[in-house]
């Protein structure tokens, strides 16, 4: 019963934190809007600043926010019991709805930049925000070609996954910090009169949207970091299965052909050391946030 109470109050811990977590992207999205609507010239794609304004809109909406769902998604309790392929596709299409918008809000940049004779790839921040985005691409293909399709070896997964995890928690982290260095430096371009230093009430607003993404990555981080919040490894040992049943028709069969005890105990023995090795390489390599 303590045990169970302990579970319940866990699961409550987790869901008013994720609720929280959503609730802060969500309203960054939407502070996002506002600024550039409000106090820029909205949205457009004709050269002008409103083309400008889809990169951070689309940053904050696809590479902050659904990429920060695409991370906890192996963490919603009422995920556990569906199928780790279907996980995998549902983590994999956030992750490539994410990509698609930080493409195309860094298309928006150049465009805009071409039109208005602006240098390309100066400043720090679009030296971090490119390699974040490069980075990010190679993690994404590499995380279809072995976690995703069925060719890779087990081996192989478990020696990646911990580097796939790491990576995928470095980049996001990194982009929170590309997106925070690139608000200031367009308040700082934009605002002249009143200067960005008299805080006025865009800087005010978008300074509070920066809080919100800082908040929202950290959020993130720590469900993406707790190790009791992981999927149950029992889920994941559905994964051996085929190789169990295969093990245990071949005991099967060699027990139809001889029924020595001492026979059936070293192919138990056999099997069990099959199975706990394999269920050794399921929990490196399946057992994960990424």
């Amino acid at each position: 019963a303590a045990l169970g109470t302990r579970k319940m109050e866990e699961y409550g811990r987790f869901l008013a934190l994720l609720a929280s977590t959503l609730l802060i992207g969500f309203v960054s999205v939407i502070l996002s809007l506002v600024w550039v609507f409000h106090y820029r010239e909205g949205l457009s794609w004709d050269g002008s600043p409103g083309e400008f304004n889809w990169h951070p809109v689309l940053i904050i909406t696809g590479f902050v926010f659904i990429q920060g769902i695409a991370i906890i998604v192996y963490r919603l309790p009422w995920t556990w019991k569906c199928s780790k392929l279907l996980m995998k596709f549902i983590h994999a299409g956030l992750n490539t709805i994410a990509m698609i918008l930080a493409i195309v809000s860094m298309v928006a940049v150049f465009e805009y930049h071409n039109a208005k004779n602006i240098p390309n790839m100066y400043s720090l921040h679009s030296w971090i925000g490119l390699t974040a985005v490069i980075f990010y691409s190679l993690q994404l293909f590499l995380g279809f070609a072995v976690f995703l399709l069925p060719f890779a070896p087990l081996h192989l997964r478990a020696v990646l996954m911990p580097i796939h995890v790491y990576s995928g928690l470095t980049i996001f982290a990194t982009v929170i910090a590309t997106a925070l260095m690139g608000i200031t430096e367009k308040l700082i371009f934009s605002l002249k009169n009143p200067a960005y230093s008299a805080s006025p009430p865009e800087a005010t607003l978008v300074n509070c949207l920066g809080l919100l993404l800082v908040i929202f990555g950290s959020l993130i981080l720590w469900m993406a970091s707790r190790p009791h919040w992981k999927r149950p490894p029992a889920e994941n040992a559905k994964i051996l299965r085929p190789i169990e049943a295969t093990a245990e028709g071949t005991e099967v069969e060699s027990t139809m052909t001889n029924s020595s005890n001492a026979d059936k105990s070293d192919l138990r023995t056999n099997t069990e050391a099959a199975r706990k090795q394999n269920l050794k390489f399921d929990e490196a390599g399946q057992r994960s946030t990424m």
